[in-house]
């Protein structure tokens, strides 16, 4: 997955304000679309590698974390010394949901990005060209996150996104 491009710094920096709020707002409102469904939810982390990070770098890097997990007191801090000097994922966030025989998995970040961002597509966010626009109408005029409009388009996505599903009997 590739992550966004920004125009300007000025735009990064708000679509930095809006993220969080972004995100809290996409789980929410995924959270009572859910209740309202028959579809049985999970969340699963898929890590996201910075490009060009080999398989094989990547094996290494996810082994080291496990070995982290159960290391003693005493070899922690050269497990950790080693991963400081390879690449590290960012976290990945899927939404599975599932009912009877349908399997739909969501991922949260693109998710987040159609909110958070004008005419966002994840299709075109393949492209390393295009550009994305921050959606400055989820900005109050002081520039603070305008909860009113944030929460409006986030139901509305998610909305879609249900009416979208299979449907299921």
């Amino acid at each position: 997955m590739t992550q966004p491009k920004f125009a300007s710094r000025a735009a990064w920096e708000q679509a930095n304000l809006l993220m969080q709020p972004v995100f809290i707002r996409v789980l929410d409102n995924l959270r009572k679309a859910i209740e309202r469904s028959p579809w049985k939810s999970t969340y699963r982390n898929d890590p996201i590698w910075p490009e060009g990070v080999s398989a094989e770098t990547q094996q290494q890097v996810l082994k080291l974390q496990q070995q982290l997990t159960t290391a003693t007191a005493e070899d922690a801090p050269a497990l950790q010394a080693e991963l400081s000097r390879l690449p590290q994922p960012h976290p990945g966030y899927v939404l599975c949901l599932e009912h009877q025989t349908h399997q739909v998995n969501i991922d949260l970040w693109q998710l987040c990005y159609q909110v958070c961002f004008r005419n966002y597509s994840p299709i075109l966010s393949l492209a390393d060209s295009v550009l994305v626009e921050v959606d400055t109408s989820l900005l109050d005029d002081t520039g603070d996150v305008d909860w009113q409009q944030l929460d409006a388009k986030t139901a509305q996505l998610v909305e879609q996104i249900f009416a979208s599903l299979p449907a299921v009997s």
